[in-house]
């Protein structure tokens, strides 16, 4: 395993007080190692938080080459410090790099520099109820050279913020409203993949959203314009008429970590969970013959989100009358009870990091 070196700063800031909001506050020191073409990885060095230097030329300002993930450490009742799966994010993010010629890393090494990050900033780790450390692991291409190519040359870089709820509703029912003009992703593109066009495609209908009233976006298909795909910064759940489904993926949505552990979680359970299409007609319909029950969307930053008010084209749906639901209820308790701790971690998910 490759050697990472630790050099600490000399000039450690103040934690943040009071409400910490989401991504708003970074912590003493970042990982930062380097990728060149022949040689591989190299140069893992966890170093004093601060701006880096890329050549204007730099390839990732003009050809977007840049994938990221999202993970959190939580600190348990009695002091200890857990990841949430990590392995599952290192091969999201192999995954990202396939489709987008960047380099694979070896798992292991991945969440030994998660790891040794965490580590280094441990006592960032928030100890408030619902709190946590986000965890920001990105790559980018830095060939300082113009034409549209795979680069040569990438960091990889993590660095972290002491969060609290992504929503400032918390486990409050949010709004959403469903995006009929503009699409995110096709199949056949990267919608699978978390890479930051993605995101800048979903900001001219976030805006919109926000301009009417409504927290986050739900997009449809990019061909038909008719079948759900995800949230924003989310995928998402519906129970009908007692079965919960979820849009199946297909290439254009993205294979959420949290989504993934609330499928094992309700079908062990004893939840009918499905996998398919799912139509607005569908929803429309189960919405007006009394049969949608609850929305959900799950997420590394929200956990949970339950949806009270969904709107379509006109018309607004009321769901579960604005309030929170028993299986999204459920769900929260249960997930963010093993990644704090206070629920047996029966499936071997979490991952403690030592200082």
């Amino acid at each position: 395993m490759m050697e990472i070196k630790i050099e600490r700063t000399a000039t450690p800031k103040a934690k943040p007080e009071g409400a910490l909001g989401f991504g708003k506050y970074f912590t003493d020191h970042m990982l930062i190692m380097e990728y060149t073409e022949g040689k591989g990885w190299h140069d893992a060095r966890v170093i004093p938080y601060a701006p880096i230097a890329l050549d204007p030329s730099a390839m990732v300002f003009h050809y977007g080459q840049e994938i990221f993930e999202g993970m959190k450490a939580y600190r348990t009742e009695d002091g200890r410090t857990l990841l949430f799966r990590p392995y599952e994010n290192a091969r999201r993010m192999n995954n990202s790099c396939d489709r987008l010629c960047m380099p694979k890393m070896d798992e292991d090494l991945w969440v030994e520099c998660i790891k040794a990050a965490v580590a280094a900033d441990i006592d960032w780790v928030p100890e408030e109820a619902g709190a946590s450390l986000y965890i920001r692991p990105f790559m980018i291409a830095t060939d300082p050279a113009l034409g549209v190519r795979a680069s040569n040359h990438y960091y990889f870089m993590v660095i972290m913020s002491p969060s609290g709820n992504y929503y400032p509703t918390g486990i409050d029912p949010v709004k959403i409203y469903i995006e009929t003009e503009y699409v995110r992703a096709v199949k056949g593109g990267t919608g699978f993949t978390k890479c930051g066009g993605n995101y800048a495609a979903s900001i001219k209908s976030q805006v919109k959203a926000h301009e009417a009233g409504y927290t986050q976006v739900l997009w449809l298909d990019g061909v038909h314009r008719e079948y759900i795909e995800e949230v924003g910064t989310m995928n998402v759940f519906f129970k009908i008429d007692g079965e919960i489904v979820t849009p199946a993926l297909e290439g254009s949505v993205l294979p959420g970590i949290t989504r993934k552990s609330s499928i094992e979680l309700l079908r062990k359970a004893g939840y009918n969970v499905t996998e398919r299409r799912l139509s607005v007609h569908e929803l429309e319909d189960a919405a007006h013959n009394g049969k949608l029950e609850e929305i959900f969307g799950t997420g590394t930053a929200a956990v949970i989100s339950p949806v009270g008010e969904l709107k379509i084209n006109d018309e607004v749906i009321t769901v579960n009358n604005g309030e929170i639901g028993p299986v999204s209820k459920w769900l929260y308790d249960t997930l963010t009870g093993i990644q704090w701790g206070r629920i047996a971690d029966e499936n071997d998910w979490t991952v403690e990091v030592k200082a």
